[in-house]
């Protein structure tokens, strides 16, 4: 068993859905597969806009909404001939209607509430998994689209909600058993409360969603498909002579995640960590090429460092001043 998720890049043309495809067929030979997928690169951005300009009673969201119905029409007439398009055509206007009624419900009272918000962000990676699904169906492989809102469980912190991690792991496993024989594709960041209310596990949650199915699974590897080289030893758009790196520890990879590199989402590591899963990250555009693999067992490679992350935009403030010293509150 295998989870492997494609990230927006790699999902994001029609090219770039083809060389998914190619991949997801090399390792259904030898492996089961749980395929997570994020939304198409920048619809996730252009579903925060055109909320935002709903609530504020702005209607040029619907020019935002038009193009992203183009973008989605586009890939699917350009990879699906014209006698098999008519399913996934339905399939995907009936949700783009769904979309559609909810902004216009945001315009016409000009609220938006992080619960709404989570709902509206979920479409892009249910429109992208619907999209793959299928295609991959096309392709004579049996594929399922899956909501993982109906596996993956939360609190109700709209917009980073917490995973509840037994009844999630519960039903991993049980969707599994019922359908053994498929290759299940998945939307990633997107999870719903106990009481089936559409909540979000944070920008980059598709990782994570990858990460949860491959804990509950007990898999052999969770597969990061990204489109870089893996891990690098530094941000390669400011450092020129950055290479990627091919072993790194849990440790090392967290600590790299959370001080600015983006190829992995920090919360991806804790479920991979508890259950001794290797992940490894792979570009999907150069498929082969040995990428980075995280795992427990610290592998050192050339050198004494082994990375350097960056954040950027942060403002350093330091206060001075003799009343400041034992003054309560000034902490705070």
């Amino acid at each position: 068993m295998k989870v492997i998720k494609f990230g927006g890049s790699s999902v994001g043309s029609s090219d770039a859905l083809r060389s998914v495809i190619e991949i997801i067929k090399s390792k259904s030979v030898n492996d089961r597969l749980v395929v997570v997928v994020s939304a198409l690169r920048s619809v996730t951005d252009q579903l925060i806009e055109m909320s935002t300009l709903a609530s504020k009673g702005d209607d040029s969201y619907r020019t935002l909404l038009i193009s992203i119905e183009k973008r989605h029409f586009e890939i699917i007439n350009e990879l699906f001939p014209a006698n098999s398009r008519s399913d996934i055509i339905t399939d995907y206007k009936l949700t783009l209607n769904e979309l559609e009624d909810v902004l216009q419900g945001v315009f016409l009272i000009q609220e938006l509430t992080a619960k709404t918000l989570d709902f509206i962000l979920g479409f892009g990676e249910r429109f992208s998994a619907m999209i793959l699904a299928a295609l991959l169906n096309h392709h004579k492989l049996d594929s399922l689209f899956t909501d993982a809102r109906k596996l993956i469980k939360t609190d109700e912190n709209f917009g980073a909600a917490r995973v509840l991690a037994a009844p999630t792991f519960q039903n991993i496993r049980n969707y599994l058993d019922e359908h053994h024989n498929k290759v299940i594709v998945v939307t990633g960041f997107i999870s719903s409360t106990e009481k089936n209310e559409s909540t979000t596990l944070g920008r980059g949650g598709s990782d994570y969603t990858a990460s949860l199915f491959g804990a509950a699974l007990q898999a052999d590897a969770i597969e990061i498909w990204t489109d870089v080289d893996g891990l690098m030893t530094a941000d390669p758009r400011k450092v020129k002579s950055a290479f990627s790196v091919e072993y790194a520890s849990y440790e090392e990879a967290m600590e790299l995640s959370h001080f600015g590199a983006k190829v992995i989402y920090p919360p991806t590591i804790q479920p991979a960590l508890k259950s001794g899963i290797p992940i490894l990250i792979k570009n999907t555009f150069k498929p082969e090429h040995p990428g980075t693999e995280i795992s427990k067992e610290i592998k050192k490679g050339n050198g004494t460092i082994r990375g350097l992350s960056s954040i950027d935009n942060i403002t350093l403030i330091t206060l001075r001043g003799s009343g400041m010293i034992g003054v309560s509150g000034v902490s705070a």
